[in-house]
């Protein structure tokens, strides 16, 4: 398995395994919302300065993550897509996926990392804690999705 830079053709791939994780939770993505990014992942994160990566098992997606710089605060980017079929959660992937988004940041001259997570993904938020993320009390609710869910904020000083 490998980490690489997503490319177009991938973009089903990746949609399935969203999807197959929001499913665990009763949920399904949502490609004229929440996830529209998804609908041309490469141009979107590519257009705004960012990257997506996939986890490439011989040609199977099986983990994703992306960053953008902030818009507006030149000093912070944010994560998203951070995403791992059930198999691989809790072993090294997870961890090779974050620090390749925290390098990432640092290589890029960011000081500052943010993410917003759905409240039902707890054992993410441990995995959060673990690299040094603290949530600030912020939360919102969100209706973009297939169905309404709340988000927790999380930062990260590089």
């Amino acid at each position: 398995m490998r980490l690489r830079l997503v490319e177009p053709e991938d973009c089903h791939a990746v949609i399935d395994l969203i999807n197959s994780v929001l499913h665990e939770y009763g949920d399904a993505v949502c490609l004229g919302g929440a996830e529209r990014d998804l609908k041309d992942v490469c141009a979107h994160y590519d257009k705004l300065g960012g990257a997506f990566i996939v986890l490439d098992d011989g040609g199977r997606i099986r983990g994703t993550h992306a960053v953008l710089p902030v818009e507006n605060r030149p000093e912070v980017f944010s994560l998203h897509r951070l995403y791992l079929e059930a198999s691989l959660r809790g072993g090294e992937w997870g961890t090779r996926l974050m620090h390749w988004a925290l390098d990432w940041g640092r290589v890029n001259g960011f000081n500052r990392c943010e993410l917003w997570s759905d409240t039902r993904f707890v054992r993410a938020h441990s995995f959060f804690r673990r690299f040094g993320f603290e949530r600030d009390g912020r939360s919102r609710d969100m209706s973009d999705g297939s169905m309404p869910y709340s988000e927790y904020f999380f930062f990260l000083i590089l």
